[in-house]
């Protein structure tokens, strides 16, 4: 029997599992109901976990029957702080939101775990399940990592999924494969600019740091279309701007943040140093003064070429091949995966799902954000086939 065959059967329990995880969104790190759930699912399995790994993580390990290897299974399964609005039947009411498809990524995992732990003595090596909270903020993997999911036994290698249409432009059912870089970084800059409080009318008398502000936004721009090489992706966004209090009155301060990406490390690198001292020669050179802090967050999300070679190889078995699609260039959003295959090598994929709300499509993030459930058993098919092919190598 095939692994779409023995996808097929764990279908419903996928989406009975997927549709409870739905209505029980949780935010960050502290996902105790949902982690309650998995635990309960995987105790039903019979299946041996390490519970509260990196504050609420879960890492499950199912033993093959003979010595090898050991790959590990990467799901998220936090949600978002948006309320929803798509009217399904298990909607969330509790004002957060299954609006990026984490709870499908859970639900696909625990497929796995059930299809996998049904024939573990057929198995060579071992497979460690991890279900990790916070991928939208503040991260879980790393936590993860510093609280051994890696360890006991040791890992080798790292396979995940992402479910939705990340893209745009796929079809249900294709699976996007990048052999290198796939996802850009995920930082985050603050600043504040400190000038003096005047009168309105009366602007020789102050330093207005609104004006300065104009000027830090638009020379720093000047960082992606004339420092970096248009080969090199990279995007600096200010997503909030505060100051002022009145029509009339040049305020004494403003504050600015927003988020740099980049799909290479020395761009990253390069992007948060120039972005530090345009700002501040700007801000000194108009007379006032700056306060700046940058976070460097998730890492770009780079896939083993190999590791990524083999899941083809073994997806080929399963799908028709034009159903595999090379991402020709990487996408700007960030992904805390990378943490993983910056640890071992391994690979992210895309799996196409759609499901169209009141009518139309929506992307992720997004209040009305659904799938097309009858995609998840190709996930499940394709994570069992390629992490038992990946053990037997």
């Amino acid at each position: 029997m095939s692994y779409l065959d023995r996808s097929k059967e764990v279908q419903e329990d996928v989406v009975k599992w997927r549709r409870a995880l739905h209505q029980i969104p949780e935010v960050g790190l502290d996902l105790q109901q949902t982690s309650t759930y998995i635990m309960q699912q995987l105790d039903e399995m019979g299946i041996p976990y390490r519970k509260n790994v990196g504050v609420s993580g879960i890492v499950g390990l199912i033993e093959g029957g003979s010595p090898g290897k050991t790959i590990a299974l990467r799901a998220d399964m936090d949600g978002l702080p948006i309320v929803e609005e798509t009217g399904l039947s298990f909607a969330s009411e509790n004002g957060n939101m299954h609006a990026c498809g984490h709870d499908a990524h859970s639900a696909i995992l625990l497929g796995v775990a059930k299809v996998l732990n049904g024939e573990k003595e057929n198995l060579k090596g071992n497979i460690k399940l991890i279900f990790q909270p916070a991928e939208e903020g503040p991260g879980g993997a790393k936590p993860m990592l510093d609280d051994g999911a890696f360890e006991n036994p040791k890992v080798d290698g790292v396979l995940g999924l992402h479910i939705g249409g990340l893209t745009g432009d796929s079809k249900d059912g294709e699976v996007l494969v990048s052999y290198g870089s796939m996802m850009a970084c995920l930082d985050r800059f603050k600043m504040t600019i400190r000038g003096k409080g005047c009168h309105g009318a009366y602007p020789e008398n102050g330093v207005d740091p609104i004006s300065i502000a104009s000027q830090v936004i638009a020379n720093v721009q000047t960082i992606i279309s004339r420092e970096v090489s248009p080969t090199d992706p990279g995007v600096i966004t200010f997503g909030m701007i505060k100051g002022g209090s009145q029509y009339n009155i040049i305020s004494d301060t403003v504050e600015l943040e927003g988020t740099c990406r980049a799909v290479d490390q020395d761009v990253r690198e390069y992007l948060a140093k120039r972005l530090e001292e345009i700002s501040r020669s700007v801000a000194e050179g108009m007379r006032g003064s700056i306060e700046f802090d940058y976070t460097f967050g998730y890492p770009p999300l780079v896939n083993n070429e190999d590791v990524t070679k083999y899941f083809v190889e073994s997806a080929k078995k399963l799908i028709p091949e034009e159903d595999i699609k090379e991402m020709k260039k990487p996408v700007m959003g960030g992904e805390d995966m990378a943490y993983f295959i910056n640890e071992v090598p391994g690979t992210y994929i895309f799996l196409s799902s759609h499901e169209p709300v009141d009518g139309a499509l929506y992307p992720h993030h997004n209040s009305k954000f659904n799938i097309n459930e009858d995609i998840m058993q190709r996930g499940v098919a394709l994570i069992a086939q390629a992490a038992t092919d990946w053990l037997q190598r």
